[in-house]
């Protein structure tokens, strides 16, 4: 290796560092300020939101507190029962859409990539056209339908639009792609049913896709706002999403602990499944 490429070699290393030094510091910031006083939340961060703070007024952003404190813990979970009532009703929102979602998405993939009948190429062209529409275009004839079936205000409005999304359909397929053939039909002269086949030969195969699918959906479905706003009416109903962007200025304290408790499943999940996620993200992104 010469000079030029150790220096680049070098540069990209020093790069990657900023860029991941700036993506971890806000999270890292998080758990130091949900582990200080709130008092002294107070001094560091009294200026924000104060419009007559003054030029020479800042934000005191210590990785370190003064003083290791549980109070915006305790207050989070003890003191506060409307943050676990929302907790659970992320919950109770985002593990049934999870599982209808890996139902659906798992049979209908198995059809488009498996089946043969006609038109199966172009059907799933136009099922893919939803992926490419904005959510504010979708969201206006999901209320419609849901206000026509009278499920506004429940928490069947949200979860039932997100079993049938096509995101879980088109990662899926694109995995199973990659299953050869000659499997499918080796278990058709067995006798197999295409449910069997389903069941014991393709689902066991593409267990990375799906742990990448699950992974993908609790991100997504956990950090839902505009959903619960439009279509929960009652706050006891909404997720902790909601309840995060709702917590004021004189509870800066809590809001970083409820920050911390509220992303610690999405970290815990990951760190599970970052072996399967890899796996089927590389897989499912190759053209079959």
């Amino acid at each position: 290796m010469n000079v030029s490429e150790t220096i680049m070699k070098g540069l990209r290393t020093l790069i990657l560092a900023f860029v991941a030094i700036a993506m971890v510091s806000p999270v890292i910031l998080s758990i130091s300020n949900s582990l200080t006083t709130g008092q002294e939340i107070g001094i560091n961060y009294g200026v924000i939101g104060q419009l007559d703070a003054g030029p020479d007024a800042f934000v005191n952003l210590k990785l370190i507190p003064d003083k290791v404190s549980l109070e915006q813990y305790a207050k989070v979970l003890t003191d506060t029962p409307q943050f676990l009532l929302m907790f659970w009703n992320s919950v109770l929102l985002v593990l049934p859409i999870i599982a209808g979602q890996v139902v659906i998405a798992s049979l209908a993939a198995y059809a488009f990539a498996k089946l043969r009948f006609r038109g199966r190429d172009q059907l799933f062209l136009v099922y893919l056209l939803t992926m490419l529409m904005p959510f504010q275009v979708t969201l206006v004839p999901n209320y419609i339908i849901a206000d026509k079936l009278g499920l506004t205000n429940s928490q069947a409005a949200i979860i039932l639009p997100g079993i049938f999304a096509a995101f879980g359909v088109f990662l899926m397929r694109q995995f199973m792609m990659h299953i050869p053939y000659a499997y499918i039909e080796a278990a058709k002269i067995d006798g197999a049913s295409q449910f069997r086949i389903f069941r014991t030969i393709v689902l066991p195969m593409v267990k990375p896709a799906l742990a990448a699918l699950i992974l993908l959906l609790f991100v997504d479905h956990w950090n839902m706002v505009e959903q619960p706003l439009i279509f929960l009416q009652d706050a006891v109903k909404q997720p902790l999403s909601v309840y995060l962007s709702r917590i004021n200025e004189e509870a800066r304290g809590v809001a970083f602990a409820a920050s911390v408790v509220y992303m610690a499943p999405m970290v815990l999940l990951f760190l599970y499944a970052e072996p399967y996620f890899i796996e089927g993200v590389q897989l499912s992104g190759v053209k079959g």
